[in-house]
Protein backbone atom coordinates (compact mmCIF):
# COMPACT_ATOMS: atom_id res chain seq x y z
CA UNK A 1 0.00 0.00 0.00
CA UNK A 2 1.32 3.45 1.00
CA UNK A 3 3.10 2.68 3.99
CA UNK A 4 6.48 3.44 2.97
CA UNK A 5 5.66 6.80 1.93
CA UNK A 6 4.18 7.28 4.68
CA UNK A 7 6.67 6.29 7.41
CA UNK A 8 8.99 9.60 6.31
CA UNK A 9 7.01 12.09 4.88
CA UNK A 10 8.12 15.73 4.38
CA UNK A 11 6.19 18.68 4.47
CA UNK A 12 5.45 19.19 1.66
CA UNK A 13 4.13 16.24 -0.91
CA UNK A 14 3.15 16.48 -4.42
CA UNK A 15 1.46 13.84 -5.87
CA UNK A 16 1.30 14.05 -10.23
CA UNK A 17 0.93 11.98 -13.24
CA UNK A 18 -0.77 11.18 -16.08
CA UNK A 19 -4.64 11.68 -16.37
CA UNK A 20 -6.88 8.89 -14.39
CA UNK A 21 -3.73 7.06 -12.89
CA UNK A 22 -5.16 7.58 -9.41
CA UNK A 23 -3.68 10.55 -7.96
CA UNK A 24 -6.63 12.08 -6.33
CA UNK A 25 -7.55 9.16 -4.28
CA UNK A 26 -3.71 8.30 -3.42
CA UNK A 27 -3.28 11.61 -2.28
CA UNK A 28 -6.41 11.79 -0.21
CA UNK A 29 -6.07 8.60 1.49
CA UNK A 30 -2.35 9.67 2.30
CA UNK A 31 -3.56 13.21 3.57
CA UNK A 32 -6.05 11.02 5.74
CA UNK A 33 -3.25 8.42 6.79
CA UNK A 34 -1.13 11.61 7.87
CA UNK A 35 -3.94 13.45 10.02
CA UNK A 36 -4.96 9.60 11.48
CA UNK A 37 -1.58 9.67 12.77
CA UNK A 38 -2.27 12.95 14.73
CA UNK A 39 -0.76 15.32 12.08
CA UNK A 40 -2.39 18.81 10.73
CA UNK A 41 -2.57 18.11 7.32
CA UNK A 42 -3.74 20.71 3.84
CA UNK A 43 -5.11 19.06 1.09
CA UNK A 44 -4.78 21.32 -1.89
CA UNK A 45 -5.79 20.66 -5.57
CA UNK A 46 -4.20 22.58 -8.24
CA UNK A 47 -5.95 20.95 -10.86
CA UNK A 48 -8.21 23.19 -13.11
CA UNK A 49 -10.62 19.96 -13.47
CA UNK A 50 -10.40 19.20 -10.22
CA UNK A 51 -12.61 15.99 -8.85
CA UNK A 52 -11.36 15.96 -4.85
CA UNK A 53 -14.80 17.40 -4.10
CA UNK A 54 -16.22 13.79 -4.64
CA UNK A 55 -13.45 11.70 -3.99
CA UNK A 56 -14.01 13.25 -0.12
CA UNK A 57 -17.15 13.48 -0.50
CA UNK A 58 -18.00 17.58 0.26
CA UNK A 59 -18.08 20.98 -1.39
CA UNK A 60 -14.76 22.53 -0.96
CA UNK A 61 -13.71 26.63 -2.54
CA UNK A 62 -10.34 28.56 -2.65
CA UNK A 63 -10.45 28.66 1.43
CA UNK A 64 -9.19 25.27 3.61
CA UNK A 65 -12.34 23.61 5.33
CA UNK A 66 -12.46 21.14 7.47
CA UNK A 67 -12.88 17.07 5.99
CA UNK A 68 -15.50 15.53 8.02
CA UNK A 69 -14.91 12.72 9.74
CA UNK A 70 -11.25 13.36 9.91
CA UNK A 71 -9.57 15.47 12.65
CA UNK A 72 -6.77 17.61 11.65
CA UNK A 73 -7.27 17.44 8.06
CA UNK A 74 -8.43 20.85 5.90
CA UNK A 75 -9.07 20.52 1.83
CA UNK A 76 -9.63 22.99 -1.04
CA UNK A 77 -9.44 23.64 -4.30
CA UNK A 78 -7.24 26.76 -5.93
CA UNK A 79 -10.27 28.05 -8.44
CA UNK A 80 -8.25 29.54 -11.46
CA UNK A 81 -11.25 31.69 -12.26
CA UNK A 82 -11.83 32.85 -9.15
CA UNK A 83 -7.98 34.04 -8.29
CA UNK A 84 -8.04 34.98 -11.71
CA UNK A 85 -11.37 37.54 -10.00
CA UNK A 86 -9.99 38.79 -7.62
CA UNK A 87 -6.41 38.99 -9.08
CA UNK A 88 -8.10 41.76 -11.35
CA UNK A 89 -9.95 43.61 -8.29
CA UNK A 90 -6.67 43.56 -6.61
CA UNK A 91 -5.16 45.31 -9.60
CA UNK A 92 -8.18 47.76 -10.46
CA UNK A 93 -9.96 48.26 -7.17
CA UNK A 94 -7.40 51.59 -5.82
CA UNK A 95 -8.11 53.50 -9.15
CA UNK A 96 -12.02 53.04 -9.00
CA UNK A 97 -13.26 56.54 -8.45
CA UNK A 98 -9.73 57.60 -8.69
CA UNK A 99 -9.10 57.63 -13.13
CA UNK A 100 -11.97 58.16 -15.36
CA UNK A 101 -14.18 55.36 -15.70
CA UNK A 102 -12.29 54.47 -19.30
CA UNK A 103 -9.25 54.26 -17.79
CA UNK A 104 -10.03 51.69 -15.24
CA UNK A 105 -12.46 49.82 -18.27
CA UNK A 106 -9.17 49.75 -20.49
CA UNK A 107 -7.02 48.28 -17.38
CA UNK A 108 -9.73 45.92 -16.83
CA UNK A 109 -9.73 44.56 -20.44
CA UNK A 110 -5.94 44.14 -20.28
CA UNK A 111 -6.25 42.18 -17.03
CA UNK A 112 -9.21 40.27 -18.97
CA UNK A 113 -6.76 37.29 -20.62
CA UNK A 114 -5.63 33.98 -19.90
CA UNK A 115 -2.43 35.26 -18.26
CA UNK A 116 -4.04 36.80 -15.96
CA UNK A 117 -5.89 33.43 -14.78
CA UNK A 118 -2.39 31.54 -14.89
CA UNK A 119 -0.51 34.34 -13.05
CA UNK A 120 -3.49 34.68 -10.47
CA UNK A 121 -3.36 30.87 -9.47
CA UNK A 122 0.44 30.52 -9.61
CA UNK A 123 0.23 33.13 -7.48
CA UNK A 124 -1.99 31.05 -4.73
CA UNK A 125 -0.07 28.19 -5.20
CA UNK A 126 3.69 30.19 -4.25
CA UNK A 127 1.39 31.55 -1.63
CA UNK A 128 1.02 27.97 0.03
CA UNK A 129 4.43 26.59 -1.15
CA UNK A 130 6.62 30.11 0.12
CA UNK A 131 4.45 31.68 2.77
CA UNK A 132 5.05 30.76 5.73
CA UNK A 133 2.40 32.69 7.37
CA UNK A 134 -0.11 30.45 5.08
CA UNK A 135 0.66 27.31 6.51
CA UNK A 136 2.41 27.41 9.64
CA UNK A 137 -0.30 25.56 11.24
CA UNK A 138 0.21 22.41 9.10
CA UNK A 139 2.70 19.98 9.85
CA UNK A 140 2.27 18.93 6.02
CA UNK A 141 1.00 20.21 2.77
CA UNK A 142 -0.36 17.83 0.33
CA UNK A 143 -0.96 18.85 -3.63
CA UNK A 144 -3.19 17.40 -5.10
CA UNK A 145 -1.86 17.92 -9.07
CA UNK A 146 -3.35 17.99 -12.86
CA UNK A 147 -1.95 15.60 -15.42
CA UNK A 148 1.53 15.67 -15.80
CA UNK A 149 2.10 17.91 -18.61
CA UNK A 150 0.15 21.01 -17.03
CA UNK A 151 1.87 19.89 -13.40
CA UNK A 152 5.29 20.33 -15.10
CA UNK A 153 4.04 24.14 -16.43
CA UNK A 154 3.32 25.01 -13.21
CA UNK A 155 6.39 23.90 -11.13
CA UNK A 156 8.14 25.89 -13.49
CA UNK A 157 6.60 28.65 -13.35
CA UNK A 158 8.75 30.11 -10.25
CA UNK A 159 11.46 30.06 -11.93
CA UNK A 160 10.40 31.19 -15.38
CA UNK A 161 8.38 34.16 -13.72
CA UNK A 162 10.97 34.92 -11.38
CA UNK A 163 13.83 35.64 -14.44
CA UNK A 164 10.72 37.47 -16.54
CA UNK A 165 10.99 39.58 -13.36
CA UNK A 166 14.58 39.90 -13.53
CA UNK A 167 15.23 40.72 -17.00
CA UNK A 168 11.82 42.81 -17.74
CA UNK A 169 13.68 46.37 -17.69
CA UNK A 170 10.29 48.47 -18.99
CA UNK A 171 7.50 47.04 -16.28
CA UNK A 172 4.93 45.86 -18.83
CA UNK A 173 3.53 42.38 -19.68
CA UNK A 174 0.84 40.45 -21.14
CA UNK A 175 -0.86 40.89 -17.95
CA UNK A 176 -0.22 44.85 -17.38
CA UNK A 177 2.05 46.66 -14.87
CA UNK A 178 4.81 44.13 -13.02
CA UNK A 179 5.21 46.17 -9.70
CA UNK A 180 3.05 43.85 -8.05
CA UNK A 181 4.38 40.71 -9.35
CA UNK A 182 8.16 42.57 -8.60
CA UNK A 183 6.86 42.35 -4.92
CA UNK A 184 6.29 39.10 -4.73
CA UNK A 185 9.63 38.60 -6.39
CA UNK A 186 10.93 37.19 -2.96
CA UNK A 187 8.33 34.78 -2.46
CA UNK A 188 8.91 33.25 -5.95
CA UNK A 189 12.41 32.58 -5.47
CA UNK A 190 11.70 31.24 -1.96
CA UNK A 191 9.24 28.65 -3.71
CA UNK A 192 11.81 27.69 -6.33
CA UNK A 193 14.22 26.74 -3.18
CA UNK A 194 11.41 24.89 -1.26
CA UNK A 195 10.30 22.90 -4.80
CA UNK A 196 14.85 22.18 -4.96
CA UNK A 197 14.75 20.85 -1.33
CA UNK A 198 14.39 16.83 -0.57
CA UNK A 199 14.61 17.23 3.22
CA UNK A 200 11.05 19.62 2.54
CA UNK A 201 9.53 18.57 -1.22
CA UNK A 202 8.72 15.47 -2.52
CA UNK A 203 7.52 15.04 -5.97
CA UNK A 204 5.05 11.65 -5.66
CA UNK A 205 4.53 10.26 -9.75
CA UNK A 206 1.66 8.32 -9.65
CA UNK A 207 1.09 5.84 -12.36
CA UNK A 208 -0.85 3.11 -13.38
CA UNK A 209 1.15 -0.44 -14.41
CA UNK A 210 0.75 0.39 -18.05
CA UNK A 211 3.42 1.56 -20.37
CA UNK A 212 2.10 4.56 -21.63
CA UNK A 213 1.94 6.01 -18.12
CA UNK A 214 5.08 4.38 -16.89
CA UNK A 215 6.58 6.17 -19.97
CA UNK A 216 5.11 9.64 -19.18
CA UNK A 217 6.44 8.93 -15.56
CA UNK A 218 10.24 8.48 -16.84
CA UNK A 219 9.53 11.76 -18.94
CA UNK A 220 8.09 13.54 -15.81
CA UNK A 221 10.96 12.21 -13.02
CA UNK A 222 13.30 13.42 -16.12
CA UNK A 223 11.76 17.20 -16.92
CA UNK A 224 11.40 17.24 -13.01
CA UNK A 225 15.02 16.57 -12.28
CA UNK A 226 16.13 19.29 -14.86
CA UNK A 227 14.15 21.69 -12.52
CA UNK A 228 15.76 20.65 -9.58
CA UNK A 229 13.41 18.25 -8.29
CA UNK A 230 15.57 15.35 -7.21
CA UNK A 231 13.48 13.90 -4.09
CA UNK A 232 10.53 11.99 -6.10
CA UNK A 233 9.12 8.89 -4.92
CA UNK A 234 6.71 6.01 -7.18
CA UNK A 235 3.61 5.03 -6.51
CA UNK A 236 1.95 1.97 -9.12
CA UNK A 237 -1.27 2.35 -8.54
CA UNK A 238 -4.26 -0.46 -9.72
CA UNK A 239 -1.70 -3.30 -9.62
CA UNK A 240 -4.07 -6.35 -10.78
CA UNK A 241 -3.47 -10.27 -9.85
CA UNK A 242 -5.80 -12.47 -11.12
CA UNK A 243 -7.19 -15.30 -8.39
CA UNK A 244 -9.41 -16.74 -12.20
CA UNK A 245 -7.73 -19.07 -14.08
CA UNK A 246 -10.65 -19.41 -16.39
CA UNK A 247 -11.43 -15.91 -17.41
CA UNK A 248 -9.27 -15.38 -20.12
CA UNK A 249 -9.43 -11.11 -19.86
CA UNK A 250 -8.31 -11.07 -15.88
CA UNK A 251 -5.14 -13.59 -17.07
CA UNK A 252 -4.73 -11.20 -19.70
CA UNK A 253 -5.22 -7.94 -17.59
CA UNK A 254 -2.63 -9.44 -14.84
CA UNK A 255 0.10 -10.50 -17.46
CA UNK A 256 0.06 -7.49 -19.00
CA UNK A 257 0.68 -5.46 -16.03
CA UNK A 258 3.03 -7.95 -14.91
CA UNK A 259 5.12 -7.21 -18.17
CA UNK A 260 4.96 -4.03 -17.97
CA UNK A 261 6.38 -4.08 -14.04
CA UNK A 262 9.02 -5.79 -15.11
CA UNK A 263 10.41 -3.44 -18.12
CA UNK A 264 10.13 -0.30 -15.96
CA UNK A 265 11.71 2.50 -17.25
CA UNK A 266 15.41 3.23 -15.92
CA UNK A 267 14.42 6.56 -14.85
CA UNK A 268 12.24 5.04 -12.24
CA UNK A 269 13.99 1.65 -11.32
CA UNK A 270 15.60 3.58 -8.34
CA UNK A 271 13.11 5.33 -7.01
CA UNK A 272 11.59 4.50 -3.78
CA UNK A 273 8.51 2.96 -4.67
CA UNK A 274 4.72 2.03 -3.70
CA UNK A 275 1.79 -0.54 -4.64
CA UNK A 276 -1.07 0.13 -4.89
CA UNK A 277 -3.33 -3.49 -5.78
CA UNK A 278 -6.59 -3.25 -8.14
CA UNK A 279 -9.49 -1.98 -5.88
CA UNK A 280 -12.92 -4.02 -6.22
CA UNK A 281 -14.18 -0.99 -4.20
CA UNK A 282 -14.40 2.62 -5.67
CA UNK A 283 -11.62 4.46 -3.35
CA UNK A 284 -14.58 7.50 -3.16
CA UNK A 285 -15.21 9.19 1.06
CA UNK A 286 -13.58 8.40 3.50
CA UNK A 287 -14.19 4.77 4.81
CA UNK A 288 -13.26 4.19 1.03
CA UNK A 289 -9.80 5.95 1.15
CA UNK A 290 -8.94 4.53 4.42
CA UNK A 291 -9.56 1.12 2.92
CA UNK A 292 -6.94 2.13 0.41
CA UNK A 293 -3.87 2.57 2.96
CA UNK A 294 -5.11 -0.25 5.01
CA UNK A 295 -5.71 -2.97 1.81
CA UNK A 296 -9.08 -4.20 3.81
CA UNK A 297 -12.26 -3.03 1.59
CA UNK A 298 -15.01 -0.95 3.77
CA UNK A 299 -18.34 -2.09 4.45
CA UNK A 300 -19.92 -1.90 1.15
CA UNK A 301 -23.87 -2.16 0.17
CA UNK A 302 -24.17 -4.72 -3.18
CA UNK A 303 -25.68 -2.46 -5.33
CA UNK A 304 -28.67 -4.62 -7.55
CA UNK A 305 -27.63 -5.24 -11.06
CA UNK A 306 -28.98 -2.59 -13.58
CA UNK A 307 -28.82 -3.74 -17.25
CA UNK A 308 -27.02 -2.00 -19.64
CA UNK A 309 -28.66 0.19 -21.75
CA UNK A 310 -28.85 0.16 -25.58
CA UNK A 311 -25.86 1.74 -27.14
CA UNK A 312 -24.97 2.89 -30.71
CA UNK A 313 -21.80 1.19 -32.16
CA UNK A 314 -19.18 3.40 -31.84
CA UNK A 315 -18.30 2.09 -35.62
CA UNK A 316 -21.99 3.80 -36.79
CA UNK A 317 -20.85 6.93 -35.10
CA UNK A 318 -17.90 7.22 -37.10
CA UNK A 319 -19.52 6.11 -40.30
CA UNK A 320 -22.23 8.85 -39.79
CA UNK A 321 -19.12 11.29 -39.68
CA UNK A 322 -17.27 9.92 -42.62
CA UNK A 323 -20.35 10.99 -45.06
CA UNK A 324 -19.77 14.72 -44.06
CA UNK A 325 -16.73 14.19 -46.27
CA UNK A 326 -14.54 16.79 -44.55
CA UNK A 327 -14.73 18.13 -41.00
CA UNK A 328 -13.60 18.73 -37.46
CA UNK A 329 -13.48 15.08 -34.69
CA UNK A 330 -12.41 16.75 -30.83
CA UNK A 331 -12.41 13.80 -28.15
CA UNK A 332 -12.74 15.10 -24.77
CA UNK A 333 -13.06 14.20 -21.14
CA UNK A 334 -11.06 13.47 -18.25
CA UNK A 335 -7.19 12.63 -18.59
CA UNK A 336 -6.98 9.16 -18.76
CA UNK A 337 -10.30 8.09 -20.37
CA UNK A 338 -8.53 6.80 -23.32
CA UNK A 339 -9.66 10.04 -25.40
CA UNK A 340 -5.63 9.41 -27.45
CA UNK A 341 -6.39 5.81 -28.22
CA UNK A 342 -10.05 6.36 -29.00
CA UNK A 343 -9.22 9.62 -31.27
CA UNK A 344 -6.59 6.98 -33.21
CA UNK A 345 -9.24 4.92 -33.68
CA UNK A 346 -11.85 7.06 -35.27
CA UNK A 347 -9.05 8.60 -37.51
CA UNK A 348 -7.76 5.31 -38.92
CA UNK A 349 -11.30 4.18 -39.42
CA UNK A 350 -12.02 7.39 -41.02
CA UNK A 351 -8.96 7.03 -43.68
CA UNK A 352 -10.06 3.49 -44.67
CA UNK A 353 -13.12 4.64 -45.67
CA UNK A 354 -9.98 6.39 -48.36
CA UNK A 355 -10.69 10.62 -46.70
CA UNK A 356 -7.42 12.18 -46.01
CA UNK A 357 -7.69 12.87 -42.33
CA UNK A 358 -4.99 14.35 -40.24
CA UNK A 359 -4.73 13.22 -36.33
CA UNK A 360 -2.94 15.52 -33.96
CA UNK A 361 -3.33 16.44 -30.31
CA UNK A 362 -2.77 19.78 -28.01
CA UNK A 363 -2.33 17.11 -24.93
CA UNK A 364 1.29 18.24 -23.46
CA UNK A 365 1.49 14.63 -22.41
CA UNK A 366 0.55 13.20 -25.98
CA UNK A 367 1.60 9.45 -26.94
CA UNK A 368 -0.04 8.96 -30.59
CA UNK A 369 3.13 7.38 -32.11
CA UNK A 370 3.21 4.67 -29.29
CA UNK A 371 -0.59 4.14 -29.89
CA UNK A 372 -0.70 4.10 -33.28
CA UNK A 373 2.54 1.77 -33.19
CA UNK A 374 4.57 3.83 -35.09
CA UNK A 375 7.21 5.09 -33.42
CA UNK A 376 8.64 7.67 -35.19
CA UNK A 377 5.69 9.90 -36.22
CA UNK A 378 5.61 8.73 -39.34
CA UNK A 379 2.48 8.93 -41.91
CA UNK A 380 0.47 5.88 -43.03
CA UNK A 381 -1.28 6.76 -46.41
CA UNK A 382 -4.20 9.05 -46.57
CA UNK A 383 -3.50 9.96 -42.35
CA UNK A 384 -0.95 12.52 -41.21
CA UNK A 385 0.02 12.46 -37.37
CA UNK A 386 0.85 15.54 -36.11
CA UNK A 387 1.65 17.03 -32.59
CA UNK A 388 1.33 20.90 -31.62
CA UNK A 389 4.44 21.37 -29.97
CA UNK A 390 4.09 24.32 -27.69
CA UNK A 391 8.23 25.22 -28.21
CA UNK A 392 8.11 25.15 -31.93
CA UNK A 393 4.73 27.48 -32.34
CA UNK A 394 6.00 30.21 -29.60
CA UNK A 395 9.18 30.36 -31.59
CA UNK A 396 7.28 30.88 -34.83
CA UNK A 397 4.87 33.01 -33.17
CA UNK A 398 7.65 35.36 -31.54
CA UNK A 399 8.93 35.80 -34.74
CA UNK A 400 5.79 36.25 -37.00
CA UNK A 401 4.75 39.48 -34.16
CA UNK A 402 8.35 40.74 -34.74
CA UNK A 403 8.26 40.33 -38.37
CA UNK A 404 5.13 42.04 -38.61
CA UNK A 405 3.71 44.26 -35.65
CA UNK A 406 7.21 44.97 -34.60
CA UNK A 407 8.04 45.91 -38.43
CA UNK A 408 8.56 49.62 -38.78
CA UNK A 409 8.70 50.37 -34.83
CA UNK A 410 10.84 52.89 -33.10
CA UNK A 411 13.61 51.22 -30.71
CA UNK A 412 11.87 51.26 -27.93
CA UNK A 413 8.69 50.51 -28.68
CA UNK A 414 10.41 47.59 -30.28
CA UNK A 415 12.00 46.74 -27.05
CA UNK A 416 8.52 46.78 -25.40
CA UNK A 417 7.08 44.25 -27.84
CA UNK A 418 10.03 42.08 -27.57
CA UNK A 419 10.34 41.96 -23.66
CA UNK A 420 6.36 41.40 -23.70
CA UNK A 421 6.72 38.30 -25.72
CA UNK A 422 9.22 36.71 -23.20
CA UNK A 423 6.48 36.53 -21.09
CA UNK A 424 5.69 33.44 -20.28
CA UNK A 425 2.07 33.63 -21.28
CA UNK A 426 3.01 33.60 -24.88
CA UNK A 427 3.63 30.48 -25.20
CA UNK A 428 -0.47 29.73 -24.66
CA UNK A 429 -1.05 32.62 -26.39
CA UNK A 430 1.59 30.98 -29.22
CA UNK A 431 -0.55 26.95 -28.84
CA UNK A 432 -4.04 29.09 -28.49
CA UNK A 433 -3.56 29.75 -31.97
CA UNK A 434 -1.98 26.89 -33.41
CA UNK A 435 -5.20 25.34 -32.05
CA UNK A 436 -7.33 27.66 -34.39
CA UNK A 437 -5.48 26.84 -37.64
CA UNK A 438 -5.48 22.76 -37.34
CA UNK A 439 -9.40 23.54 -36.52
CA UNK A 440 -9.16 25.90 -39.86
CA UNK A 441 -7.56 23.12 -41.57
CA UNK A 442 -10.53 20.64 -41.23
CA UNK A 443 -12.38 23.18 -44.20
CA UNK A 444 -11.40 20.39 -46.82
CA UNK A 445 -10.55 17.35 -45.08
CA UNK A 446 -10.81 15.74 -41.85
CA UNK A 447 -8.81 16.75 -38.52
CA UNK A 448 -9.28 14.62 -35.95
CA UNK A 449 -7.65 16.11 -32.14
CA UNK A 450 -7.29 14.42 -29.36
CA UNK A 451 -7.49 17.05 -26.87
CA UNK A 452 -6.07 17.70 -23.63
CA UNK A 453 -7.50 16.93 -20.18
CA UNK A 454 -10.92 18.54 -19.44
CA UNK A 455 -9.97 21.15 -16.90
CA UNK A 456 -7.36 22.66 -19.42
CA UNK A 457 -9.78 22.20 -22.70
CA UNK A 458 -12.21 23.94 -20.77
CA UNK A 459 -9.78 27.13 -20.28
CA UNK A 460 -8.90 27.09 -23.68
CA UNK A 461 -12.73 27.30 -25.17
CA UNK A 462 -13.56 29.56 -22.58
CA UNK A 463 -10.87 31.67 -22.90
CA UNK A 464 -10.89 31.83 -26.73
CA UNK A 465 -12.02 35.54 -26.92
CA UNK A 466 -9.69 36.10 -24.01
CA UNK A 467 -6.86 34.93 -26.45
CA UNK A 468 -8.39 36.39 -29.24
CA UNK A 469 -7.84 40.00 -28.11
CA UNK A 470 -4.31 38.88 -26.61
CA UNK A 471 -3.37 37.57 -29.62
CA UNK A 472 -4.67 41.14 -31.35
CA UNK A 473 -3.01 43.01 -28.70
CA UNK A 474 0.55 41.32 -29.03
CA UNK A 475 0.31 40.47 -32.99
CA UNK A 476 -1.85 43.92 -34.19
CA UNK A 477 -4.20 41.37 -36.23
CA UNK A 478 -6.44 38.97 -35.61
CA UNK A 479 -5.78 36.11 -37.94
CA UNK A 480 -8.78 35.02 -39.82
CA UNK A 481 -9.05 31.35 -38.54
CA UNK A 482 -9.00 32.89 -34.76
CA UNK A 483 -12.10 35.18 -35.78
CA UNK A 484 -13.76 31.98 -37.19
CA UNK A 485 -13.09 29.62 -34.29
CA UNK A 486 -16.38 29.55 -32.29
CA UNK A 487 -18.00 29.77 -35.36
CA UNK A 488 -16.78 26.29 -36.21
CA UNK A 489 -16.63 25.05 -33.18
CA UNK A 490 -20.66 25.77 -32.71
CA UNK A 491 -21.48 24.19 -35.75
CA UNK A 492 -22.73 20.76 -36.11
CA UNK A 493 -22.00 20.18 -39.43
CA UNK A 494 -18.72 21.23 -39.18
CA UNK A 495 -17.96 19.79 -35.84
CA UNK A 496 -18.02 16.33 -34.06
CA UNK A 497 -17.39 16.23 -30.41
CA UNK A 498 -17.51 13.18 -28.96
CA UNK A 499 -17.20 13.12 -25.12
CA UNK A 500 -15.21 10.40 -23.51
CA UNK A 501 -15.38 9.40 -20.17
CA UNK A 502 -15.01 5.63 -17.74
CA UNK A 503 -17.78 3.62 -15.95
CA UNK A 504 -17.25 5.22 -13.05
CA UNK A 505 -18.46 8.19 -10.76
CA UNK A 506 -15.85 10.92 -11.19
CA UNK A 507 -15.28 10.52 -14.73
CA UNK A 508 -19.08 10.38 -15.70
CA UNK A 509 -19.78 13.40 -13.43
CA UNK A 510 -17.13 15.45 -14.74
CA UNK A 511 -17.76 14.87 -18.40
CA UNK A 512 -21.36 15.98 -17.51
CA UNK A 513 -20.44 19.12 -15.84
CA UNK A 514 -17.99 19.46 -19.53
CA UNK A 515 -21.31 18.88 -21.38
CA UNK A 516 -22.79 21.11 -19.45
CA UNK A 517 -20.11 24.11 -20.08
CA UNK A 518 -19.65 23.11 -23.76
CA UNK A 519 -23.59 23.69 -24.12
CA UNK A 520 -23.31 26.98 -22.21
CA UNK A 521 -20.90 27.74 -25.47
CA UNK A 522 -23.26 26.42 -28.15
CA UNK A 523 -21.52 23.36 -28.71
CA UNK A 524 -24.10 19.95 -28.62
CA UNK A 525 -21.29 17.13 -27.97
CA UNK A 526 -22.77 14.56 -31.16
CA UNK A 527 -21.95 11.28 -29.07
CA UNK A 528 -20.92 9.88 -25.53
CA UNK A 529 -18.09 6.75 -25.48
CA UNK A 530 -18.01 5.47 -22.41
CA UNK A 531 -14.86 3.06 -22.43
CA UNK A 532 -12.71 0.14 -21.04
CA UNK A 533 -16.14 -1.38 -19.40
CA UNK A 534 -15.84 -4.51 -18.10
CA UNK A 535 -19.83 -4.63 -17.61
CA UNK A 536 -19.68 -5.27 -21.62
CA UNK A 537 -16.56 -7.38 -20.89
CA UNK A 538 -18.23 -10.82 -19.30
CA UNK A 539 -16.15 -11.40 -17.04
CA UNK A 540 -15.23 -13.87 -13.66
CA UNK A 541 -12.38 -13.00 -12.15
CA UNK A 542 -13.84 -11.73 -8.61
CA UNK A 543 -12.35 -8.33 -8.42
CA UNK A 544 -13.18 -7.28 -12.04
CA UNK A 545 -17.27 -8.79 -11.32
CA UNK A 546 -17.43 -6.74 -8.31
CA UNK A 547 -16.21 -3.74 -10.33
CA UNK A 548 -18.41 -5.04 -13.41
CA UNK A 549 -21.66 -4.58 -11.05
CA UNK A 550 -20.37 -1.33 -9.98
CA UNK A 551 -20.85 -0.01 -13.40
CA UNK A 552 -24.05 -0.52 -13.95
CA UNK A 553 -25.44 2.07 -12.16
CA UNK A 554 -23.25 4.60 -13.74
CA UNK A 555 -24.03 3.30 -17.34
CA UNK A 556 -27.28 3.96 -16.62
CA UNK A 557 -26.96 7.31 -15.03
CA UNK A 558 -25.59 8.22 -18.75
CA UNK A 559 -27.70 6.61 -21.03
CA UNK A 560 -30.93 8.06 -18.80
CA UNK A 561 -29.45 11.44 -17.62
CA UNK A 562 -27.06 12.82 -20.37
CA UNK A 563 -25.95 11.36 -23.42
CA UNK A 564 -28.30 11.51 -26.77
CA UNK A 565 -26.33 8.65 -27.99
CA UNK A 566 -24.02 6.34 -26.45
CA UNK A 567 -21.40 3.98 -27.47
CA UNK A 568 -20.24 1.51 -25.00
CA UNK A 569 -16.65 -0.02 -25.34
CA UNK A 570 -15.38 -3.09 -23.44
CA UNK A 571 -12.19 -3.49 -21.87
CA UNK A 572 -9.96 -5.37 -24.01
CA UNK A 573 -7.84 -8.49 -23.39
CA UNK A 574 -5.18 -7.06 -25.74
CA UNK A 575 -4.38 -3.35 -25.50
CA UNK A 576 -5.81 -1.08 -28.85
CA UNK A 577 -2.38 -0.08 -29.94
CA UNK A 578 -1.24 -0.58 -33.71
CA UNK A 579 -3.59 -0.64 -36.80
CA UNK A 580 -4.92 -3.84 -35.58
CA UNK A 581 -5.63 -3.51 -32.34
CA UNK A 582 -7.04 0.28 -32.72
CA UNK A 583 -9.67 -1.79 -35.60
CA UNK A 584 -11.14 -3.69 -32.13
CA UNK A 585 -12.45 -0.87 -31.03
CA UNK A 586 -14.84 -0.47 -33.21
CA UNK A 587 -15.49 -4.32 -34.68
CA UNK A 588 -19.17 -4.82 -34.25
CA UNK A 589 -18.21 -7.39 -31.58
CA UNK A 590 -16.70 -5.32 -29.58
CA UNK A 591 -18.28 -1.53 -30.34
CA UNK A 592 -21.70 -1.72 -28.56
CA UNK A 593 -24.13 -4.53 -26.66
Amino acid sequence: MLHGLLDTPPRFLFFTGKGGVGKTSTASATAIALADRGHRVLLVSTDPASNLDEVLGLSLASAPRQVPGVPGLEAMNIDPMAAAAAYRERVVGPYRGVLPASAVASIEEQLSGACTVEIAAFDEFTALLADPVATDVYDHVIFDTAPTGHTLRLLSLPEAWTDFIDTNTLGTSCIGPLSGLSNQQDRYRAAVATLADGTRTVLVLVSRPDPLALGEAARAATELGALGIANQRLVINGVFRSTDPDDPLAASLAARAAAALAALPSELSDLARDEVPLLAWSPVGIPGLRALVAGTPPALVAEPAVPVADTIPLAVLVDQVAERGRGLVLTMGKGGVGKTTLAAAIAVELASHGHEVDLTTTDPAAHLDAVLGTGDGSDSGSLRVSRIDPDRVTADYVADVLANAGAGLEASARAVLEEDLRSPCTAEIAVFREFARTVAEATDHFVVLDTAPTGHTLLLLDAARAYHREVGRQGGTVPPEVEALLDRLTDPDFTSVFVVTLPEATPIHEAAALQADLRRAGIEPAAWVVNQSLAAAGVTDPVLVARANGETRYLDEVATRHALRLALVPMLAEAPTGLDGLSHLLSPATAGT
